[in-house]
């Protein structure tokens, strides 16, 4: 039997690859949407794929069983409790895939979503009776336990499915042997639950014994537990799980039109008839000078998080990246869902070279310089856009909080008529916040280089919630 673990580290999401050496067939389980590793791993391996599992709908990016379909004719395999537009096999509890050298066998575990399952996995080699391993999706994480809230718009409470996720882990996974392997579906930065620890792996005894939500606890208290303190969920989270459910066309077909050289004139065409121009150049670059209107999502952060925050599902995407990163831009919209790119600048920015009045640049300064202004008697406005916990923990004195996930939204909240000092942590959500608000008009911005890691370095003084300024 072979096992094999992908982390994706940018959506901390983890997929496997399940072979059976005997039998020469592979199975795949939650596979991001760009499937060419699996393919390729199984060519190695001497594997066909014939089956593809969803643990259950996820909400954070769209999975690649469609993909998987399409490229190998692999079988797709739901919870029982799934609805679906495409054909899939129901699993219920206890349904088994038996193979030469390995067997898997489903339990239903809702509670993160009500078809939700998990994968017991036998090596046959080892042991016909004792399991090796559990695919756990997101019912079961490392140090954590999946987030019962996000399906509220889907008509299921955060109650109900906390209620069913006690049942899940108490009356099935932790019924499982303490060597067995615990393989989840995410780890740390996931928002799918509030602590999942940067392991990707650990066992059932570890996790009895250090994850908070499987302490011994009554129903209620747990599922007060593990619903307060949730991050908050991207909007494009439900796009996703349902998109999860629909029949679609596939990544390879929609990165077709995504990959097409647009020249500037016509970029600035789209612009000015509602576009979104995307520039996924790093911060500093940005700065330094960038297409008028643009919005930052620089490819070296949580780039399909914050697009996914920030980016609007209905309107077209025009990619502005150095050149030979166009594809990466598009494919990692596009494991998310975005597929409305509707192509690049040809040439990147240096076909702007000829058109400086489209060319505009965002002022950055040191923390130094920053603290100065702070100090004088017309002092700017400081706005911090990171996360209300954050800078409930330390902040510079006097700072606005306007979460960058809330921007957008609460714009009308940004001081007008007075120049706006803006930071987050280090560097990488200002430049996001800084582009938005120069598509409002808001001029008189300049950004905090290093943000407040920078801040400290320098030993500036921060202060906590509720301490003196």
């Amino acid at each position: 039997m072979i096992l094999k673990q992908y982390y994706l580290g940018c959506l901390a999401h983890a997929s496997y690859l399940l072979g059976d050496e005997a039998s020469g067939i592979a199975v795949v389980v939650d596979p991001q949407r760009d499937v060419e590793q699996y393919i390729a791993d199984a060519e190695l391996m001497g594997l066909r794929i014939q089956h593809v599992f969803l643990t259950h709908f996820h909400a954070d990016f769209v999975a690649g069983h469609l993909e998987l379909r399409s490229r190998c004719g692999a079988k797709i395999h739901l919870g029982a409790q799934a609805e679906a537009e495409y054909t899939f096999v129901p699993m219920t509890d206890g349904d088994v895939l038996e193979f030469k050298g390995m067997r898997l066998e489903v339990r239903e575990t809702p509670g993160h979503t009500i078809e939700s399952i998990s994968i017991v996995v036998y090596d046959r080699k080892k042991s016909e009776t004792e399991p090796y391993a559990v695919l756990t999706g997101d019912t079961l994480f490392i140090g954590d336990v999946g987030r019962p809230d996000l399906r509220a718009s889907l008509g299921w409470t955060a109650q109900a499915l906390g209620e069913h996720l006690y049942e899940s882990l108490h009356g099935k996974l932790m019924l499982l042997p303490d060597v067995v392997l615990v393989y989840p579906a995410h780890g740390a930065g996931s928002l799918c639950g509030k602590k999942l620890s940067s392991e990707t792996v650990s066992t059932m005894g570890e996790q009895r014994q250090l994850n908070y939500a499987l302490k011994p606890m009554s129903k209620e208290e747990f599922v007060r537990l593990v619903v307060a303190d949730q991050p908050d969920a991207p909007p494009y989270f439900t796009y996703d799980a349902i998109l999860n459910t629909r029949e679609r066309t596939t990544l390879e077909k929609n990165l077709e039109t995504a990959l097409n050289p647009v020249e500037l004139a016509e970029v600035v065409r789209l612009r000015d008839e509602g576009a979104q121009v995307l520039d996924v150049r790093e911060p500093v670059e940005f700065a330094a000078g960038h297409l008028k209107g643009s919005i930052n999502i620089g490819l070296g952060g949580q780039y399909a998080t914050w697009a996914g925050t920030v980016l609007d599902r209905e309107k077209p995407i025009v990619i502005i990246a150095e050149p030979g990163r166009e594809a990466e831009a598009a494919m990692r919209l596009g494991r998310i869902g975005f597929d409305h790119v509707k192509g690049y600048l040809k040439g990147g920015m240096a076909a702007l070279a000829d058109s400086q009045e489209q060319v505009a640049r965002t002022e950055r300064v040191g923390v130094l310089i920053a603290a100065e202004e702070l100090a004088a008697q017309d002092a700017p406005v400081v706005l911090d856009v990171r996360t209300a916990k954050e800078w409930s923990e330390k902040h510079i004195a006097g700072s606005v909080n306007l979460p960058l996930n809330h921007l957008q939204e609460r714009m009308t909240e940004v001081p007008r008529g007075r120049r706006i000092v803006i930071h987050c942590a280090g560097g990488y959500r200002s430049s996001i916040a800084a582009s938005l608000l120069l598509r409002k008009g808001i001029m008189q911005l300049e950004e905090v280089a290093g943000g407040l890691a920078a801040w400290e370095a320098a030993q500036l003084p921060v202060v906590a919630e509720g301490q003196p300024t």
